[in-house]
């Protein structure tokens, strides 16, 4: 088999956490030879506008391919569709159960639907906390499923001074995930020993 092109599907969903999102764009921009394909739902559009000031045709513009919500029957929608992965990020906890249901009731939660059936990738960046049973039951069926259910989480050992040094680290980690190579953040060297 011919390995799949570099295409990454991006879905941006309601939570906060829409730097998550945009950040990943940037990031696959940067990496470059990566094709990047944006979903984004409605509640996404919204934490964009108000956590980032963001409008849409700058997030747009971040992306390769930009698919509209609404649009099921878009080209990501398929199996058919090379894609090598997709990270949700932010995920929300009602994107994260529609994917652990298989409720495909939009272009964003399909296309998770269609890289889980076709054994490909998917990275939710969960946000939200505290969590009841069923978000913890939702991440376990979804990681059942063969998804991975990776929330943005600081750390705390790379000594970061700033928010975008933490926000990297979390995208670095979504990549690495999807096997893109990435110089978002830097890799653990170990400690000296006794240290």
């Amino acid at each position: 088999m011919t390995p799949l092109p570099r295409r990454i599907i991006v879905g941006i969903s309601g939570a906060s956490g829409a730097v998550y999102g945009a950040r990943l764009l940037q990031g696959l921009r940067e990496i470059g030879n990566v094709e990047s394909h944006l979903v984004v739902s409605d509640a996404g559009w919204r934490n964009l506008r108000h956590e980032l000031d963001m409008d849409r045709a700058s997030v747009e513009a971040l992306a390769d391919v930009v698919h509209d919500l609404a649009n099921v029957g878009a080209s990501i929608a398929s199996g058919s569709f090379a894609a090598h992965g997709m990270v949700v990020a932010p995920c929300s906890m009602r994107t994260l159960a529609a994917v652990a249901h298989g409720l495909a009731d939009n272009l964003l939660t399909r296309a998770a639907d269609v890289v889980l059936k076709e054994r490909r990738r998917l990275v939710l960046m969960v946000r939200e906390s505290p969590l009841h049973l069923v978000h913890l039951r939702n991440m376990a069926t979804v990681t059942e499923m063969g998804g991975i259910v990776c929330p943005p989480m600081p750390a705390f050992y790379q000594r970061p001074t700033s928010v975008g040094e933490i926000v990297d680290h979390s995208v670095a980690r979504a990549l690495d995930l999807l096997g893109i190579e990435n110089a978002l953040a830097p890799r653990w060297q170990g400690l000296p020993p006794n240290s």
